[in-house]
């Protein structure tokens, strides 16, 4: 098993990914604690300062939508904001958050006392019993697995003690309510959108050793879904997407925490109906409101609401299990391919918001959500996306000796390897963007963001082997530099660039050749996107124009001098000889525009 560098010191540096980084947690900060509590505060019997009459509602200060005090899913925002919270109080060593967060996480513990010492939760707990009476309720295992997750977070990045001490009496009363529930209503457990709890409690064990989380664990363990993917039955077509993927999750954790290799299978069996046998989008999405695509049929479902992003981050976490056990390049490259179009895609670029879905279809907009007038499911887990690339990116074989770098993003990281300090910094290449050299008249870099430089110092000469993940997009043979003299035949084995050496402020330049593939539609396979790298291109267009001709002749790159991101940039073009010409840039970089992503191919 890979040993995962997040614990460890990774710092994100200056790029696109940072930006977003850098965006969301503006937008974590200027949130409003009392708002973020207000539903913790309303059940605990505390009347918030001047809402003891809401006179004018429309400018109360309050959050609204699923967060509003008549929203049965309220609360649950606040356990992603503590969960985003505290990796970048671990990431970022950012006191600013850290102290927002030990607030929040005390006023927690206060209402849990007014509670009576174990509930803390947002919404009532009679919402349990209407589970048991098989009444319709919206998800309340959903906003408590929220908020204990966020607790826990608190806890495992954020060093905060009082949040397992809040987790701990909670975790009596879910002792109590499941041994009733197996006496009165077994079906109860499985109710409520409860997927997520198998993996906390599990977590929990793991962390804590204590039994009563392991038991807690074991009466989530066995919902349908595992039962039909070990019949080998397609166990997703047109069922709710996220309500599954987080048992894969517990699952996952379970084989981490048991060693049971059972646990194990079920991901991979997953995997296998979710994305082998099922395709996905260009953007690595796989479902349409909210709801499993069938296999390969994924034409037939284009429309404005494809590619829920909760299922996105959701997913990315599934492959990042499996390649934390496997170090298999499929589930890397797989990542990569959401981070793009998904992970940025998806969040406005200057407000920080999400949108729910991304629409695929012809002349599609996205839709942002509000700041404080939303807070849908998908606001929840995009918080909390924007601060885990630290976590995907550097991976220690240490069987084998080996630092993996899985993702190409600009940052370092700090480890000590036999005693020896080492520090890997990878940025971008680009021609004057590392040196500021703007006006200089050298000539050497290329204009690609696939030229990566990466430096290896360390206190004294150590020897090990770095492996660089090739990835799937990569068209030709990469071209390697070692302290500037080149490497003529490196070694590629099983989809990764591995070079050994006694290290010692040492330098790697790797070349990465692309080019844009049209990407076909299973079932419309006339209908193709235009994927440059991993990197899916929008065309800025209401219609489908078509695209005439190989499109590596048809799109001329639009190469613009820039001080944004990139001092050049990257990745936009424009259509050539059409009936109807127009630009094209990454789908992530589209923020108010109409675009389209799938073009008909014509001859």
């Amino acid at each position: 098993m890979l040993k995962t560098a997040y614990k460890e010191n990774v710092t994100v540096l200056p790029g696109v990914f940072r930006e977003r980084m850098d965006v969301n947690r503006k937008y974590l900060l200027e949130l409003d604690s009392q708002c973020l509590l207000q539903n913790f505060y309303l059940e605990a019997g505390i009347i918030m300062p001047g809402l003891q009459v809401v006179d004018d509602p429309a400018a109360a200060d309050l959050h609204w939508g699923w967060e509003a005090p008549t929203c049965q899913l309220r609360g649950h925002f606040l356990g992603h904001w503590l969960s985003a919270a505290a990796h970048l109080a671990a990431y970022n060593k950012d006191a600013e958050l850290k102290v927002k967060l030990d607030k929040i996480v005390s006023e927690l513990g206060r209402c849990q006392q007014l509670n009576g010492g174990e509930w803390i939760g947002s919404i009532p707990e009679k919402y349990f019993e209407k589970l048991a009476r098989k009444d319709y309720i919206w998800s309340p295992q959903y906003v408590m697995h929220k908020t204990i997750l966020g607790l826990m977070h608190a806890y495992t990045y954020a060093d905060n003690e009082q949040a397992l001490e809040i987790i701990d009496r909670l975790a009596d009363w879910y002792v109590r309510w499941t041994d009733e529930m197996q006496k009165r209503n077994p079906h109860a457990v499985y109710s409520g959108e409860e997927a997520g709890m198998l993996e906390v409690w599990a977590s929990l064990y793991e962390i804590t050793k204590n039994e009563k989380y392991m038991s807690l664990a074991t009466k989530y363990y066995d919902p349908s879904l595992f039962r039909n993917l070990k019949e080998g039955k397609d166990s997703l077509t047109n069922c709710h997407a996220n309500a599954s993927i987080p048992f894969i999750h517990g699952a996952a954790k379970l084989y981490e925490v048991t060693g049971d290799e059972d646990w194990k299978h079920i991901a991979e069996l997953f995997w296998k109906n979710a994305v082998t046998d099922r395709g996905y989008y260009c953007t690595g999405g796989q479902n349409a409101g909210e709801f499993w695509v069938p296999p390969f049929m994924q034409g037939h479902f284009l429309g404005d609401n494809d590619q829920e992003f909760c299922t996105v981050y959701n997913m990315v976490r599934v492959a990042s299990y499996l390649f934390k056990w496997t170090g298999k390049k499929e589930y890397a490259d797989y990542i990569e391919r959401c981070l793009y179009n998904g992970f940025l895609a998806q969040q406005n670029s200057v407000t920080g918001m999400p949108t729910y879905f991304l629409p695929l279809s012809a002349g599609s907009k996205k839709k942002w959500g509000s700041k404080t007038h939303d807070f849908w499911c998908c606001h929840g887990t995009m918080v909390q996306a924007q601060t885990i690339y630290p976590e995907l990116i550097y991976f220690r074989d240490e069987a084998a000796d080996k630092l993996i770098i899985s993702q190409y993003i600009p940052s370092c990281y700090e480890f000590t390897h036999k005693n020896t300090a080492v520090r890997i910094e990878q940025t971008t290449g680009m021609k004057y963007y590392n040196d500021q050299a703007f006006f200089d008249e050298h000539d050497d870099g290329q204009m690609s963001r696939w030229l990566l430089k990466f430096s290896v110092n360390t206190d004294s000469a150590d020897r090990f082997t770095i492996s660089f993940r090739v990835p799937a997009w990569v068209n030709g043979a990469p071209e390697v530099e070692i302290n500037g003299v080149k490497c003529d035949a490196p070694e590629i084995k099983d989809g990764y660039l591995n070079i050994t050496s006694e290290w010692n402020n040492d330098t790697v330049q790797i070349f990465f050749p692309s080019h844009i593939v049209m990407e076909q539609l299973p079932d419309i396979p006339e209908l193709a996107a235009a994927v440059d790298g991993p990197i899916v291109l929008a065309g800025i267009t209401d219609a489908d124009c078509g695209i005439k001709g190989d499109v590596n002749d048809v799109l001329i790159q639009q190469t613009e001098h820039t001080y944004g991101t990139f001092p050049w940039k990257q990745n936009s073009y424009r259509t050539r000889n059409q009936e109807r010409n127009f630009m094209l840039k990454p789908l992530y970089d589209i923020t108010d525009e109409t675009y389209t992503v799938y073009f008909t191919k014509k001859n």
